[in-house]
């Protein structure tokens, strides 16, 4: 019985992994600009956490100061989204989900900082080989530059946001966690928005295939992927886990290639580098589970 839950764990895993590479998909079949497409997904997934959590009857009873402290993280990741969805609106998502796989190698840098432990030289080699990878992906056409840039910030955000949610995972519920992170995030932004001026008739005057677009992003690859994600955990030791995540890219690329054709396929040189990214973080994680 514990292998059948494996096994269906891990190919539950591998689904979740296959709909987070869908994300830039949407990401570019979404018409809105990635300020309010990231407000409306944010909005309308808090809106599904909310429900699933009455549902569960889950207590959302938390102190001011942590309510507080997942309000600012909610920022973090709600400028992650936006610097992700920006950056494929300005180049495409194959430039976008191989630069996002630096995200690895950025938590390499901040774990030491944060947490205060000894740097690891097999770490730093590896970051070097990221980075002649980003040099042969820098080398496509100048109008992906800016989109590189931008992917490259989401992915420090990234790995930002994962090394101050872990604290959090390990003494709060992952569906209150969440709640309050995407609320703090529509909160920052609503602010932002209401200072510009941008709330108005127009703001919430959504097409049909924009609201279809994003109530399967909202909840589907956000409320659900997430809450199925902690679920897996259970069943799944955390290298499987991180080792699977390392094909959202993967998937992300050959999603976009099918839908979008002509317009995802890039020079062979991308995809020297691209390879080299992932291959490098797919080796750290081996590494690091050796060591463990």
């Amino acid at each position: 019985m514990p292998n059948d839950k494996n096994l269906n764990s891990y190919l539950h895993l591998h689904l979740i992994v296959f709909i987070w590479g869908f994300t830039a998909v949407l990401g570019a079949l979404i018409t809105l600009d990635a300020l309010p497409l990231v407000w409306f997904r944010m909005f309308f997934a808090v809106l599904f956490i909310g429900v699933y959590i009455a549902f569960k009857k889950n207590s959302l009873r938390l102190n001011y100061q942590t309510i507080l402290k997942l309000l600012v993280a909610g920022l973090i990741i709600a400028l992650h989204w936006f610097t992700f969805f920006e950056a494929i609106k300005v180049s495409n998502i194959s430039v976008t989900l191989a630069c996002l796989s630096t995200g690895a190698f950025f938590t390499s840098i901040l774990e030491p900082i944060f947490f205060k432990r000894k740097v690891i030289l097999y770490e730093v080699f590896f970051g070097l080989i990221v980075i002649a990878g980003l040099y042969l992906i820098f080398q496509v056409e100048g109008k992906y530059i800016y989109g590189i840039i931008l992917a490259l910030t989401s992915a420090f955000l990234s790995a930002s946001f994962s090394i101050i949610n872990g604290k959090f995972a390990k003494e709060y519920d992952s569906s209150v966690i969440s709640f309050y992170e995407l609320l703090g995030g529509v909160l920052f932004f609503s602010l932002f928005l209401m200072f510009k001026g941008s709330f108005s008739i127009s703001f919430f005057q959504l097409s049909t295939n924009d609201f279809i677009w994003l109530m399967v992003l909202s909840s589907v690859c956000t409320a659900y992927a997430f809450i199925a994600s902690v679920a897996v955990m259970k069943y799944l030791s955390p290298y499987t886990v991180m080792l699977t995540i390392n094909l959202e890219p993967i998937y992300g690329i050959i999603l976009a290639l099918i839908v979008f054709g002509e317009k995802e396929q890039m020079n062979s040189q991308f995809y020297i580098g691209a390879v080299i990214i992932l291959s490098t973080v797919i080796l750290n994680g081996i590494l690091k589970n050796k060591s463990k």
